[in-house]
C-alpha cells in the first residue's frame, strides 16, 4: 500500500466507523473494513471497470458481467459477483446520481435492479465453498442482506467527506482517476 492509500484507508475507515457504528448502530469492524477497502480500491477508475471478458474486453454494466459470470466456474465466477456486489454498492450508495446514465435507456442495465442484483450477487458470492473465504463469505452473506443500509451509509459518508474542508479531503482529485 502507498502512503496516499494509507491516508485515504484511515480517512474512509475513520469515516465508516463513524457513520456505521454511530450514525446507524451497526457495529460490525469487518464489514465497514471491507467498505472502507472498496472504497481505497475504487478511488481508481481501472478497478471499478476491472472486469473483462474473455476476449479481455472491459465490461461496463451489471448485465454484462452477470452473462460473463455465466461463462466463468470456481474463484473466477465467484469473484465476478463478488465485484458486482461492490459495483452495485458504490454506484447505488456513493454516486446514486450516476446511476441515471449506467442505466440509460438503450442500455443492458435500463432493466437490471442495482439494489436487487448486489443483494443477490453478494449471497452468491458467499455460498463459494472454501475455507480461504469463510470470513469474507461472512462478510458477504451480510452485506447482502443488509444492503440498503450499506449503500444509505456510503451515501452518509460521502455527504460527510463533501462538507469537510478541502484540506481535510485526503482524496480530493484522486476519485475516479
Amino acid at each position: 500500500m502507498t502512503p496516499r492509500q494509507g491516508q485515504l484507508k484511515r480517512f474512509f475507515s475513520g469515516l465508516a466507523q463513524h457513520t456505521f457504528f454511530t450514525e446507524l448502530g451497526m457495529a460490525d469492524p469487518p464489514l465497514v473494513d471491507y467498505l472502507s477497502d472498496m472504497l481505497v480500491r475504487f478511488v481508481h477508475f481501472d478497478a471499478v471497470y476491472r472486469i473483462r471478458d474473455l476476449a479481455g474486453r472491459r465490461l461496463e454494466q451489471v448485465g454484462q458481467m452477470l452473462l460473463e459470470a455465466q461463462q466463468r466456474v470456481g474463484d473466477a465466477r465467484r469473484e465476478i459477483y463478488r465485484h458486482i456486489g461492490d459495483f452495485t454498492l458504490f454506484w447505488t450508495g456513493v454516486y446514486p446520481e450516476g446511476l441515471k446514465r449506467l442505466q440509460g435507456p438503450g442500455r443492458l442495465d435500463h432493466f437490471v435492479d442495482y439494489c436487487a442484483q448486489g443483494k443477490r450477487s453478494y449471497w452468491i458470492a458467499s455460498t463459494y465453498d472454501d475455507p480461504q473465504y469463510d470470513q469474507q463469505n461472512r462478510v458477504l452473506e451480510r452485506l447482502s442482506q443488509h444492503f440498503e443500509l450499506c449503500a444509505y451509509g456510503l451515501r452518509q459518508m460521502r455527504r460527510e467527506w463533501e462538507s469537510a474542508p478541502e484540506d481535510e479531503q485526503p482524496f480530493r482529485g484522486l476519485l475516479l482517476d
